[in-house]
């Protein structure tokens, strides 16, 4: 393998005419091309006005890596294409199959969105690993502010994740032109450690070295001053002097090139085609209008001609340089070229010819392609090309959302207010926003659309619609009202009925209107043969939540269970309802890990599944809880961040209360009470903007009262749980859904002075607990509580012996140790200093092999009472850096990477999303000090054989 500098064929690059002036942009392009070859991956950020040599410079880098080992995919994006997604990295990686199907293979109705970008996504990162673990591979994306926003996220998403691989990009896009989006990618790009490259126009001498490059010779005073009207862009410059040489106006006088008597050539890129018959200069503007290339074919049906008719016209193009040969197609050499072949048409012939265009493919059944001339030449009243939009809008939408919009509203905007297809291309509409997260442009169409619409089927489906997206948007009581008007009409199809009766149960529950929902979910269950499986599963989750809080464990397992098997086996509608999830949260309330896990995989199968785009990032919030509960706060931090940039990234804010929780209490136990504090104004901030304010809200307040207390005291914090603690069904549902709630309760009402406000708590717990026999972990609370508040000893060994979260047993151990304390002070009451010590030396290995440095900091402290002094206290075999600093969830991350698995087969393998172990790679390389796969598999095998990272411990 060739080593760094051991490249002459990249150097070269820099010598050849028309890319003079640029070793400063080069330079970075060499160091990816060395960087890939020798395993680490690297990112290239190109951009520029148009004809400053971005498609040069991408040429030029596939051209130095195919004489190197590494391979190259090429792809270019195009304005008319913008609405196809992954057209671009299709065609770069020649995989047709990761383009949309075209509508006749299209399942109805459509699939959800963010399920089906999702599986684009996973598809093309197993076909980069599949590709790189052949060897490095030079990927080039050229006109990127084309591309489609599919595309975009998909970048996104994978470029940073895919870092670890011998994958080196380069991204070319023309500066103010295309989508804006295009920034942000850059931005985030550049923040992963891309280098960006600008190119900006050649200097003088640059300029000079081009001239002698074509004419042999120097430039003479007037070959400047007419250079200078170049501006320094390449491209213009290469095809003036092109156009200087081809017409004879440039003699060598006295070793320098000047020009003939009275010539002078404008600076233009019209100049190659002025010298075209009218004939092919009428043939490419055709050809023009079909895009940046285009299909001979498609090029002989527009013109009504043969194929060989069309022979000397592009004979002729193709010589002037005008068009070149690109695989089955012609392209135009330039853009500037394309632009100006386009701007010669009129536009009522332009106009024109985009119809023909656009209904040649339509007739094909090139649905999306029609779709991109449609949207440029379509009129008012044109039912075949607004049926065109429609077609493509429904193709799209559930690959590309915002470009189902851009189609959707197009339709609509050309849609009569008598039009019969105002109301279905609404619907679109509304569907289209809604998956693109545009909540409130979504029910704002579909209450103009019912407000024009008279009452029928669609106004029906209509108003389903809007109910959904308003329980999306937080608007929940709204939901409700509009799902019990649509149930209130007598002809109501039974299939709306079934999913206006679930949004009721979805609406109240969010409501917490339990009085409301019970009478309904208990006659649904009372007829259950006369109601759909969507009205049962609603009804059966009201009644498991009115289970759960009135701490009747059995019976909402019993409850939900039975959602689960109707649910699994009914519609999309009943699936969609995901019961799954509120089990997974009574799992964790009983403290059954275990079986949580589990559950969780089977949630994150259906949402793969049946979606929809709301409970994308759920499966990631999940299991952040459930590492944050069984004592792995990295593996928690990981996925609630995992999780929080994918409901960013789709809009999708279902249980992100959740992950925001996770991060906070992670933060504190950290000792970062600052960051923590900044978590909970995120939590705050999402729930006053209704975002997943249904999912995860109270267990969030608990997290924001650890906060509170630990800036401001036991005060604050009983202020910020506010009416738990006086009202008996609010205490309650807290106590069920967080094991550790009761105990930090108790002994935070104590240690502000409110007794019967922990007696309360206890009372409560001890009465869970005694309704609730067979689950071992609300006894272990409540007899923590208990133990707090009586000081029990025997109570809080039991509490510490059975709790199944360990941060609890490690709080139980303290608490015991704080109540030997107080009896040691007393000697009637058997004091036992020697017992509180090794209680607090428990409490303390605990918390520091759970990760709660700042609780072993407080038990410190009341070692140091005692007279008992530790001279560090740490993670006695978690460096910073090194082997030993890898959490045992890096470890294994990095051991089964070192043996050559794929991210993927690692997620698989350990029950974790991609997303995650990209995130864990990439600290096992910040921690190791290496940046690829390869220097990993060399460095793991230098490590001597060892069990897991060892568990920290104390240091002396």
């Amino acid at each position: 393998m060739k080593r760094k500098g051991n490249h002459p064929h990249i150097a070269d690059a820099l010598s050849r005419p028309g890319w003079r002036g640029r070793a400063r942009e080069w330079r970075p392009v060499a160091e990816l091309l060395q960087a890939i070859e020798t395993g680490r991956g690297s990112m290239v950020l190109v951009e520029g006005r148009s004809g400053m040599g971005k498609t040069q410079l991408l040429h030029r880098a596939t051209e130095a890596a195919a004489r190197t080992e590494i391979a190259v995919a090429h792809g270019a994006a195009e304005e008319l294409g913008r609405l196809a997604p992954l057209a671009l990295l299709a065609t770069a990686f020649d995989e047709p199959a990761l383009t949309s199907p075209e509508p006749a293979t299209m399942p109805e109705p459509c699939a959800d969105a963010a399920d089906l970008r999702l599986s684009l996504v996973e598809r093309l990162r197993a076909l980069l690993e599949e590709r790189a673990g052949r060897g490095p591979l030079l990927i080039t994306l050229d006109d990127l502010h084309w591309a489609d926003p599919t595309t975009q996220l998909v970048l996104r998403s994978l470029l940073p994740e895919l870092s670890s691989y011998p994958l080196g990009w380069i991204l070319a896009r023309t500066s103010g032109m295309g989508d804006s989006g295009v920034d942000g990618l850059y931005e985030l790009l550049e923040q992963e450690g891309a280098d960006r490259v600008v190119l900006g126009p050649l200097d003088d001498l640059a300029v000079a070295e081009i001239v002698a490059d074509i004419f042999g010779a120097p430039p003479g005073p007037d070959i400047v001053e007419m250079a200078a009207e170049a501006k320094g862009n390449p491209f213009l410059l290469v095809e003036l002097l092109r156009t200087c040489k081809l017409e004879g106006v440039v003699e060598i006088v006295a070793g320098s090139a000047r020009l003939t008597s009275a010539a002078r050539v404008q600076v233009s890129a019209r100049s190659p085609l002025m010298s075209l018959s009218a004939s092919t200069r009428q043939l490419l503007q055709v050809a023009g209008v079909l895009g940046r290339s285009f299909s001979v074919d498609d090029l002989a049906e527009m013109l009504g001609e043969p194929v060989d008719g069309l022979l000397p016209g592009l004979a002729e193009a193709v010589r002037a340089g005008i068009v070149v040969p690109a695989v089955d197609r012609l392209t135009f050499r330039h853009d500037l070229l394309w632009q100006v072949v386009t701007d010669m048409i009129s536009d009522p012939v332009r106009t024109a010819l985009q119809r023909q265009a656009g209904f040649m493919l339509l007739q094909r059944g090139a649905v999306v392609p029609a779709a991109g001339h449609f949207m440029r030449c379509a009129r008012a009243g044109d039912t075949r090309a607004l049926d065109g939009l429609d077609r493509a809008a429904r193709a799209v939408l559930p690959y590309s959302p915002p470009s189902a919009v851009d189609l959707a509203v197009r339709a609509l905007e050309l849609t009569a207010p008598a039009d019969s297809d105002l109301l279905a291309r609404t619907a679109t509409a509304v569907e289209a926003l809604t998956a693109a997260g545009r909540l409130a442009e979504a029910i704002e169409s579909a209450r103009a659309a019912l407000r024009r619409a008279p009452p029928g089927p669609w106004t029906d489906r209509m108003r389903c619609e809007l109910v959904s997206v308003l329980l999306q948007s937080g608007r929940v009581a709204e939901a409700v009202a509009e799902a019990e008007g649509l149930l209130a009409q007598p002809d109501l199809n039974d299939e709306l009925r079934g999913r206006a009766e679930l949004a009721v149960f979805h609406g109240l529950l969010g409501l917490h209107d339990f009085g409301r929902g019970r009478p309904r979910a208990n006659a649904v269950l009372a007829d259950r043969a006369g109601h759909r499986d969507t009205a049962l599963v609603g009804a059966l989750l009201l009644s498991a939540h009115i289970a759960w809080e009135e701490a009747r464990a059995a019976d909402a397992f019993r409850d939900v269970h039975e959602a689960i098997r109707i649910a699994s086996t009914g519609s999309v509608a009943a699936r969609r309802a995901h019961p799954r999830l509120f089990l997974v949260r009574c799992l964790f309330g009983v403290g059954r890990y275990a079986e949580a896990e589990s559950v969780i995989r089977a949630a994150a199968a259906d949402f793969d599944a049946y979606g929809p785009t709301t409970h994308v990032a759920s499966p990631a919030f999940f299991r952040a809880c459930l590492s944050l509960a069984t004592g792995r706060p990295d593996d928690a931090a990981a996925e609630a961040e995992v999780g929080l940039k994918a409901a960013d990234e789709m809009g999708a804010y279902a249980y992100v209360l959740l992950g925001l929780a996770v991060l906070a209490i992670v933060e504190l136990r950290r000792g970062n009470v600052e960051t923590a504090a900044r978590h909970i104004e995120r939590f705050e901030t999402k729930q006053r903007e209704a975002h997943g304010s249904m999912y995860g809200s109270v267990w969030g307040t608990w997290a924001g009262a650890l906060v509170h207390e630990a800036q401001s005291g036991p005060e604050r914090a009983m202020e910020a749980l506010g009416s738990c603690y006086e009202d008996i069904r609010k205490r309650r549902w807290m106590l069920m859904l967080e094991p550790n709630a009761a105990a930090w309760m108790t002994r935070t009402a104590l240690a502000a002075g409110r007794r019967s406000a922990a007696a309360r708590t206890v009372e409560t717990a001890r009465q869970i607990a005694h309704d609730n026999p067979g689950f071992p972990a609300l006894a272990a609370a409540a007899a923590h509580a208990h133990g707090i508040l009586h000081g029990d000893a025997t109570a809080l060994v039991q509490a510490a012996a059975h709790h199944s979260d360990p941060w609890g047993a490690a709080s139980a151990a303290e608490d015991l140790g704080v109540l030997l304390i107080a009896g040691a002070s007393d000697e009637a009451r058997g004091g036992d200093r020697k017992g509180a010590i090794a209680r607090f030396e428990e409490a303390a290995d605990a918390y520091l092999k759970i990760g709660a440095p700042r609780d072993a900091a407080r038990v410190r402290a009341r070692l140091r009472k005692l007279g008992v002094r530790r001279r560090h206290w740490s993670y006695a075999d978690r460096p910073g850096t090194g082997w030993d600093s890898l959490t045992d969830t890096e470890r294994s991350v990095a051991t089964l990477v070192a043996q050559g698995l794929t991210n993927r087969q690692v997620a698989t393998q350990m029950f974790l999303s991609p997303h995650t172990v990209s995130f864990h790679l990439r600290q096992v390389f910040r921690k190791l000090g290496i940046a690829s796969r390869v220097e990993l598999a060399r460095n793991a095998a230098e490590q001597p054989p060892q069990g897991p990272a060892a568990n920290p411990e104390l240091r002396d």
